[in-house]
């Protein structure tokens, strides 16, 4: 007579293979978080009958999540040892970071299957396994012999929990207990809950001791003067009032990384270039506590000149003393909150109404035309600005003369001369071009010269602007990025939306091109869709793609064509490797090569 045990296995393996052929359960056999796990694992294609998961061999073996279950996994082990029981702990994402074995045969097997560090068993990947479905549910689950998606999976049960940050209650990571099937399978989910609270605990005594570490750091620091100082931990973040207005959360970011490649070295310092553009010089040394490494503490110094930066504790629109404006300045069809846009919006603004020459500098496509429009649109002009552009292809051959040109456009109160690649002026035109512009501003003309860099401007021509700007490339003001493109496909079209997901790679993207390359992606993208609203598949495919280098015109039909194939496919690998003609092993590698970011779907 069979045990119910085994009677029960069986029946979850004939209900599994129903499912499988699309037949219709018997209800109450497969319980309701396994059957919908396996909706989800057969959605995404996963195979049933082999374990690819991919491989990370490089981690940090010394995070926060590591070291609180290190001592919790050393005694786990010494009480596991002889038996047919493993422990292992993986990261939020399902990569494995940490394994204890108490016999040889069940490591053999675990190897075989890649349930070991540096493999990723998120159930994207494997399908229904305790691992992946305490992550995708947030909650604790056993998952009992044949209930495994994976055939290979089926000679083990396994009962998994999430890891929490007890202070932020984010999901840090997963404990996991595996073991061959038995009869001791009803206590496995107390033994891992009790594992997960003593890593918990330990994790929240990190916390504290972190914590106080940093404050007591930063309070030395800024006892003594006001100089911008900022503190970095995982789940902290101190910033005095010099340090806070001048930095966004992107900010945070770049600052950690860069603080990140010091460690403990106090006397060395550091430009980095911040999301707006600006610069700061950083003097960077590693906060320690009884714990381990609490983070950083940052003494900051910027390079740039703040006057034309919003005060934080005066409301936007108002006035200072001096008269300036501060806060967000909008202007007429343009959008953005980013420090740096905000400061060059003030600066233009100013400058239109008072018909102050400016030179205005920034990368292709950032916006220099459209800034200077906005602004001579703000002072209630009527005219539009005349260009006239000193790097006309064939100039010299067609005659062109950039002088006259100048002196032939309309001038006096109310215009405005736009001279486009100021640097491109010929030597030998440099004075010609220099008196044109002088007497046009002495008619009352607002004198605008664009060029992408600072640099390389003759000194008779420098001389001819009173003031110098930059606009920030989009990579740098990131945080306006969705505003930006509402603000575009409303001048596409009435009605044209763009889907959540579909945000996802556009903030990615470097965009050389800027705004302009982020406007022709849209109107693309939007000739392109098939609904209403702009969605993840109506995308080019090269934004699917995180890689670095160049690729060579194969490479980037190569590319083209598995990134089309995986959207059709609707992410699923399986699908797509099939349709190709290729292992989804090679679509795995492929996607690695050319850094192909859709979300997962097997």
């Amino acid at each position: 007579m069979l045990s119910d045990s085994t009677a029960r296995d069986r029946n979850i393996a004939r209900a599994r293979l129903k499912f499988l052929e699309n037949a219709e359960l018997p209800a109450a056999i497969v319980p309701e978080g396994i059957l919908n796990s396996w909706q989800r694992s057969k959605y995404l294609g996963i195979g049933t009958d082999e374990v690819v998961v991919p491989y990370q061999p490089d981690f940090d073996r010394e995070s926060r999540l590591v070291r609180a279950a290190t001592p919790v996994l050393d005694r786990l082990e010494q009480a596991l040892t002889g038996s047919d029981a493993s422990v292992i702990v993986t990261d939020r994402n399902g990569w494995v970071r940490d394994r204890r074995v108490g016999e040889k045969r069940l490591s053999a097997h675990l190897d075989r299957v890649h349930l070991a560090p540096g493999f990723n068993y998120a159930e994207q990947f494997v399908g229904t396994n305790g691992i992946g479905v305490a992550l995708e549910e947030r909650r604790p689950n056993v998952v009992l012999g044949t209930e495994h998606f994976n055939e290979r999976l089926q000679g083990v049960s396994c009962a998994a929990a999430p890891i929490r940050n007890s202070v932020t209650g984010r999901v840090e990571g997963a404990m996991n207990l595996t073991c061959w099937n038995g009869p001791a399978r009803p206590l496995m989910a107390a033994l891992v809950q009790e594992a997960v609270e003593d890593i918990e605990r330990v994790m929240y005594e990190f916390s504290s001791a972190h914590q106080r570490a940093l404050l007591e750091a930063f309070q030395q620091v800024t006892h003594y003067g006001d100089r911008p100082v900022l503190c970095l931990g995982q789940d902290l973040v101190l910033a005095n009032t010099a340090a806070s207005a001048r930095l966004t959360g992107d900010d945070h970011r770049l600052l950690h990384e860069a603080a990140a490649e010091f460690g403990h070295a106090p006397r060395t310092r550091r430009e980095v270039r911040l999301t707006g553009g600006q610069h700061a010089v950083m003097r960077c040394r590693q906060v320690d506590s009884p714990a381990g490494a609490a983070g950083y503490l940052l003494e900051l110094a910027f390079t740039d000149h703040p006057a034309d930066r919003p005060d934080p504790r005066t409301r936007p629109g108002t006035r200072t003393e001096a008269g300036a404006a501060v806060g967000p300045w909008p202007l007429p069809g343009l959008v953005g909150t980013d420090p740096a846009w905000n400061a060059v919006s003030r600066t233009v603004s100013r400058c239109a109404r008072a018909r102050t020459p400016l030179l205005l500098h920034g990368e292709p496509g950032t916006g220099k035309a459209t800034l200077v429009r906005a602004a001579h649109a703000l002072t209630g002009a009527a005219s539009a600005p005349v260009v006239v552009d000193a790097a006309v292809p064939g100039a010299a051959d067609a005659g062109h003369d950039l002088p006259a040109a100048l002196r032939a456009a309309p001038a006096g109160p109310g215009r405005v001369l736009v001279l486009r690649n100021v640097d491109a002026v010929p030597p030998e035109d440099e004075a010609a071009v220099a008196g044109a512009l002088e007497a046009a501003t002495a008619q009352g003309t607002w004198l605008v010269g664009t060029l992408q860099g600072a640099l390389g401007v003759p000194e008779a021509l420098r001389n001819r602007f009173l003031e110098v700007a930059e606009v920030p490339a989009l990579r740098h003001r990131l945080a306006d990025l969705p505003a930006l493109v509402d603000c575009l496909l409303r001048r596409i079209g009435p009605g044209v939306e763009c889907a959540p997901e579909a945000v996802a790679p556009l903030r990615r993207h470097d965009w050389p091109g800027n705004v302009r390359e982020l406007s022709l992606v849209l109107s693309r993208a939007a000739a392109a869709r098939r609904t209403y609203r702009i969605e993840l598949g109506d995308l080019p495919p090269s934004l699917h793609s995180a890689g670095s280098r160049s690729l060579s015109v194969w490479e980037a039909s190569e590319r083209d064509t598995l990134v089309q194939a995986l959207l059709e496919a609707d992410g699923n690998k399986l699908l797509a490797a099939q349709r190709l003609g290729i292992s989804r092993t090679t679509i795995y590698r492929k996607m690695r090569a050319y850094g192909i970011t859709l979300p997962a779907r097997g």
